[in-house]
């Protein structure tokens, strides 16, 4: 099923244009968030038999990268709707399609940090459970 979805002719253009809608800044800066958690992780796994003491290191760096991620998307968020209810009162009128189009969007930033601390914490799951923390 997923290979399915890279087949199909514009997937990573409507990926970009998800990531564009979340607005550049704070996707990016999410974005950076997971290539750093997923560096990290990848950094205690190699470490774990070589230096303890590092491995666990990267392993609190990864749930700082992780929760930095989501916060930001939480950020990115809150200031999106904040923005949109400005813009909504100066407007006379708006419609619910409006509305609900302009809350979906605010929501994108949330749901792609939220996504960056769930696999990061899977990660770290996976190594406690592989290295008995």
């Amino acid at each position: 099923m997923y290979f399915l979805l890279l087949e199909q002719d514009g997937f990573i253009t409507q990926l970009i244009n998800r990531f564009n809608e979340g607005g550049p800044l704070f996707m990016s800066l999410i974005l950076i968030c997971f290539i750093l958690s997923l560096c990290f992780l990848f950094s205690a796994f190699y470490y774990a038999n070589k230096n303890e003491t590092r491995s666990r290191k990267m392993i609190s760096l990864v749930v700082d990268a992780s929760l930095l991620g989501m916060v930001i998307g939480f950020m990115g968020s809150i200031i999106g709707m904040v923005m949109a209810f400005d813009a909504i009162g100066t407007m006379n009128s708006v419609s619910t399609a409006m509305l609900a189009g302009g809350l979906k969007v605010s929501f994108i930033t949330t749901l792609f940090g939220t996504f960056v601390f769930v696999l990061s914490r899977i990660g770290i799951l996976v190594y406690k459970w592989m290295y008995k923390l």
